[in-house]
């Protein structure tokens, strides 16, 4: 690969409030004007990304009539059809409006809790007929200021009967919808429940319709925590749980910073790429990130071709680092073990067990074993930069 251009085959995907983004920031105004949700379909279909993802209110207006919905949905699906940009995705902005100030699902006014799902619901029926086959919940009010408000057991338990809810009535409408959760530690409540993809996953196990709903991460959300997101998405995939993705970049400890995938921690989002590939995720690559606040819409356009762009980049580098002799090599001789201990792999047995306990470990030598990964490491850093 030398021209690092995006295909369909790669299945990037911006949302509508990603290349939407106006600049706005909690200490500034807009620094640019916004887009038409049909203008945004055109202007992906020109960088060369595979699909939109729709969030509700920024296609129709909160307080739209159904006529008005109607009207507005036709002219978007009539754009998707004209350009051949697919919709893969969809979610519900239950965070926005000031009915959401104490959360959707896990307010405490019944009301709200209510109107939150009735607006999912509607969401639901569009994003189908749009060809969305995954649909996405983030909680972005779903926490609390003070542990005085609410308990956090009970809110756990409405978002819980909340996503059962929306399981039961996809069945009963057949939709052929996987749900996603996307967790995120803060921001822009002081803390929000079910804050890492470790907590999504043991929340999901909790579910009537587990194999329903699987996780969302975001590298800037895990970043916010010091987590390493490459090993959030390792575990999901291992349990069969990673139904979506959300691209981005982000330092560690800062606020949400949306970056441009691959503009900020390059060695982390090259184990990212290069995990992704290794096992042959063939989901879509989300980049739920904005422009910096100082372009026009030339520069949202480079920033969208940079996120592709810089994940094609980085996936070459990973198949440079898996033909790398020397690297591949050492990994060979890292990994390497006569076998002695298979009789482990088929779990616990009367034999295993004897087995195990009768054998004398040579624990001084084990130890004194250097592992190279100074070396290996070091080589990780040459392929990533270009060196070798």
């Amino acid at each position: 690969m030398t021209d690092f251009q995006p295909l369909p085959e790669h299945r990037f995907t911006f949302g509508l409030w990603t290349i939407g983004n106006v600049g706005r920031d909690p200490f500034g105004l807009p620094t640019r004007d916004p887009i038409d949700p049909v203008d945004i379909v055109h202007v992906l279909a020109e960088v060369g990304a595979y699909g939109v993802n729709y969030h509700d209110n920024d296609l129709v207006p909160i307080d739209a009539t159904l006529a008005e919905e109607r009207a507005i949905v036709e002219r978007f699906r009539k754009a998707l059809a004209e350009t051949g940009v697919k919709m893969p995705m969809a979610t519900t902005n239950t965070f926005s409006d000031p009915i959401f100030k104490d959360g959707a699902f896990t307010s405490n006014d019944a009301r709200v809790r209510a109107y939150a799902m009735q607006k999912v619901i509607r969401t639901m029926d569009i994003a189908v007929e749009l060809g969305a086959e995954t649909f996405v919940f983030w909680g972005g009010r779903e926490g609390t200021e003070t542990d005085a408000s609410k308990s956090a057991a009970d809110a756990v338990k409405r978002m819980r009967d909340a996503i059962n809810f929306f399981c039961e009535y996809a069945l009963s409408q057949k939709y052929n919808l996987r749900f996603a959760m996307e967790a995120k530690p803060n921001e822009p409540r002081s803390d929000l429940y079910l804050p890492t993809t470790g907590a999504m996953l043991g929340f999901i196990a909790t579910l009537d319709h587990p194999e329903m709903v699987g996780v969302n991460p975001e590298v800037a959300h895990e970043h916010m925590a010091g987590l390493n997101f490459m090993h959030a998405i390792a575990q999901a995939w291992e349990a069969g749980k990673l139904f979506h993705i959300d691209l981005n970049d982000q330092l560690f400890g800062r606020y949400d910073q949306d970056f441009r995938f691959g503009s900020a921690m390059i060695k982390q989002n090259f184990f990212l790429v290069k995990f992704l590939e290794d096992v042959g995720y063939a989901g879509c690559k989300h980049f739920d990130a904005h422009a910096y606040r100082t372009e026009d819409l030339d520069g949202v356009k480079d920033f969208a071709r940079g996120c592709m762009r810089s994940y094609l980049i980085l996936k070459d580098k990973a198949a440079r680092f898996n033909a790398d002799a020397e690297i591949q090599g050492l990994l060979r001789e890292i990994n390497a073990f006569d076998g002695g201990f298979d009789y482990l792999k088929g779990g616990f047995s009367q034999d295993a067990l004897e087995k195990l306990r009768a054998h004398e470990f040579d624990r001084a030598a084990i130890a004194r074993r250097g592992l190279k990964y100074e070396r290996l490491d070091q080589l990780t850093f040459e392929i990533i930069t270009g060196v070798r």
